[in-house]
C-alpha cells in the first residue's frame, strides 16, 4: 500500500489533534504543514516530525502532498479548500465546510470540477457505533424511528476569542451544534425520510453578538429532530433514538477526539440490553477513509456524502440566520 502523504493546513489546536490521531491510521502519514505564517508551520512540523513545511502557497505547490486537512477557523475554509482542490488535492476540511450553504456549494463545484475528493470531517460519522446506528435506523428490529434527541454543548469560560468573534462566525450552532444536526440527517437518510428537512422551531439566545445556545425541532418527513447546542452551558452528552418498539439511548453520544463511542444501550418493554461496541480513533478513521477514495477514484465518501455536506449546510445557514436575526 502507498500512503497518503498529508500536509496540514493550520498549525492550531485542532490540527494537533489530527496529527496524534493520524499516527493511528492505516493509509496516510505526515508529510508537510503549511500556514500563513512559514516560522508557525516550521514550528509545527519539527514538533511532529513531518518532512517539509511553508507557507500555504508553498506547501498546495508541492508535488509530494496527496491530501491536505484544513484545520483553519470556519471563515478560511473555502477559499483555502478551492485553493487546495485546484492544486490537484484531495482534501479532509473540518466541520463545518463552510458556514454558509453558498461557501459550501462552492466547494463541491471545485471537487467535481477538478475531480478531487473533498470530505468534511463529522468524525462521528465513522466507526463500529456510527454504522450500528445506521442499522437500527435501517433494519426495522425495533420498528420504525419516530424521533432523534441530542445535543451538545459546554462552557467555553471566557467569552473571548475564536467563539465568540461575529466576524469568524463563531457561535454554537456552527462550532458544536452541528453534530446533533449530522446524526439527524444519518439516522433520517438511514431509514428512508428525506435529509431536507422542515423547520419547526429555530431558537437562540445571543452572547456577545453570537448564538451562545440554540435549539431546533426539525422535520424529516415523519422523522422529528430535536436538537440543542451551546458555548455557555454545559449540555448531557446524551442523546436518545424512539422507535416504535423501543427506546435507544446513547451516553457519550459524541465520543472525544481520541475515541469513538462504545456502547448503546436498548431499552425493550422493561429490558435493558447494553451493546459495547469496538472503538475506532475516529479522526484516523476519517482520515483513511478520504485515502481510500482517493485511492479508488471515487469523489466522496459513503459516511459523509456530498447531499449529506449540502443538507446540514442549508440547515446551518439557516439556523445561524435565525439566530442572529433574533
Amino acid at each position: 500500500m502507498v500512503k497518503t502523504r498529508w500536509a496540514v493546513l493550520g498549525p492550531g489546536a485542532i490540527s494537533r489533534d489530527f496529527v496524534v490521531g493520524l499516527r493511528s491510521s492505516e493509509r496516510g502519514v505526515l508529510h508537510a504543514v503549511g500556514s500563513s505564517a512559514a516560522e508557525r508551520a516550521a514550528a509545527f512540523a519539527a514538533e511532529h516530525g513531518a518532512e517539509a513545511s511553508g507557507t500555504y502557497d508553498e506547501v498546495l505547490a508541492r508535488d509530494d502532498v496527496d491530501a491536505v486537512y484544513i484545520g483553519t477557523v470556519h471563515t478560511t475554509h473555502a477559499d483555502l479548500a478551492v485553493r487546495a482542490l485546484e492544486a490537484g488535492k484531495a482534501v479532509l476540511c473540518e466541520k463545518p465546510a463552510s458556514p454558509t450553504l453558498a461557501e459550501v456549494e462552492r466547494i463541491l463545484e471545485a471537487a467535481e470540477r477538478t475531480r478531487r475528493p473533498f470530505l468534511e470531517a463529522f468524525k462521528t460519522r465513522f466507526g463500529p457505533f456510527a454504522q450500528a446506528l445506521r442499522e437500527l435506523a435501517a433494519g426495522g428490529v425495533l420498528g420504525e424511528l419516530h424521533r432523534v434527541e441530542g445535543a451538545f454543548g459546554f462552557d467555553a469560560g471566557t467569552r473571548e476569542g475564536r467563539l465568540f468573534d461575529p466576524a469568524l462566525a463563531g457561535g454554537a450552532i456552527l462550532d458544536v451544534g452541528c453534530y446533533p444536526l449530522a446524526l439527524a440527517i444519518d439516522l433520517a437518510a438511514a431509514s428512508g425520510r428525506p435529509i431536507d428537512p422542515e423547520y419547526r422551531r429555530l431558537d437562540a439566545r445571543l452572547e456577545g453578538g453570537v448564538d451562545g445556545t440554540a435549539w431546533a425541532e426539525l422535520g424529516f418527513g415523519t422523522l422529528s429532530a430535536t436538537i440543542g447546542t451551546s458555548v455557555i452551558e454545559d449540555l448531557s452528552d446524551t442523546a436518545v433514538l424512539t422507535f416504535a418498539d423501543a427506546e435507544v439511548v446513547l451516553p457519550n453520544v459524541w465520543g472525544s477526539r481520541t475515541a469513538s463511542p462504545d456502547a448503546v444501550v436498548i431499552r425493550r418493554q422493561g429490558d435493558e440490553d447494553v451493546r459495547h461496541l469496538p472503538v475506532v480513533q475516529p479522526m484516523a478513521a476519517e482520515a483513511d477513509a478520504l485515502s481510500l477514495a482517493l485511492e479508488e477514484g471515487r469523489l466522496e465518501v459513503p459516511e459523509m456524502p456530498w447531499a449529506h455536506t449540502r443538507a446540514a449546510a442549508r440547515v446551518l445557514t439557516d439556523w445561524r440566520a435565525a439566530a442572529l436575526a433574533g
